[in-house]
């Protein structure tokens, strides 16, 4: 088990979230982050455009979603356009792959199994796909993957839709995939569910998957520690 971080974050705007996410990865590139860090987060209602996305999935005008205050952000993740919202339990794990064996596409599976193994507590029975990656349920897709990879540090990762309110998946081609139905795991189980629990069996899959020993940490303790190791670094670059 390698040591690592976990910071579980509430509801915060996906750009914060990102700008989050690069800074991080250039630190854990440099040295100056000692761990890898897994993010659980939610998002406000968001479109995010991955390297194969094309807004010719998005089935609405932008201006109608301006009018909903709701942004179409690309991004450098693998993949087409997605959505996220709350409701949706969204895990970026921040890992360097030069370490062991982790390539990258028995990472993606990992984090495939992540979701399917998390669905399962509730008794929802998911598989990943090869062809189309993410959750699955019968056709319905659950849960969606998308990572891209800087010198071998990995960033963006996946979303469950756990009670996600679903009605803004119809306004694109999730993934690029015409009708794709999409669903949730409060839907398949027929029940309430608690993201808190959801969360931490998240944080349990992943923590099993990618064999990392994961300690929480405040979102104050990352900050502070990547402007304390940037600030160390510019003065010994001054010197």
């Amino acid at each position: 088990m390698h040591p690592a971080f976990l910071l579980d974050l509430p509801l915060i705007p996906y750009g914060e979230a990102l700008d989050l996410q690069r800074a991080a990865v250039a630190a854990r590139k440099e040295g100056r982050l000692a761990r890898d860090l897994i993010i659980l987060i939610e998002h406000p209602p968001v479109f995010t455009l991955g390297r194969r996305g094309g807004r010719q999935n998005l089935l609405v005008s932008e201006s109608e979603l301006n009018a909903r205050g709701i942004e179409v952000i690309p991004v450098e993740r693998g993949g087409d356009i997605t959505y996220h919202g709350p409701g949706q339990l969204v895990a970026y794990p921040l890992v360097d792959l030069n370490r062991g064996d982790l390539r990258v596409v028995a990472f993606v599976e990992a984090l495939e199994q992540a979701m399917v193994r998390t669905a399962a507590r509730w008794g929802v029975a998911a598989a990943g796909d090869a062809a189309n990656r993410g959750a699955w349920v019968q056709g319905r897709k659950l849960g969606s993957v998308g990572i891209t990879v800087r010198r071998g540090i990995s960033f963006h990762g996946l979303a469950l839709n756990v009670t996600t309110d679903l009605t803004p998946f119809t306004w694109i081609n999730p993934c690029g995939i015409q009708s794709c139905r999409m669903t949730t795991m409060a839907a398949e189980a027929q029940q309430q569910i608690d993201m808190a629990a959801v969360r931490t069996e998240m944080a349990g899959q992943i923590s099993s998957l990618l064999r990392l020993d994961l300690q929480p940490v405040s979102l104050e303790h990352i900050r502070a520690a990547l402007e304390t190791n940037r600030q160390t670094q510019e003065t010994q670059q001054t010197q």
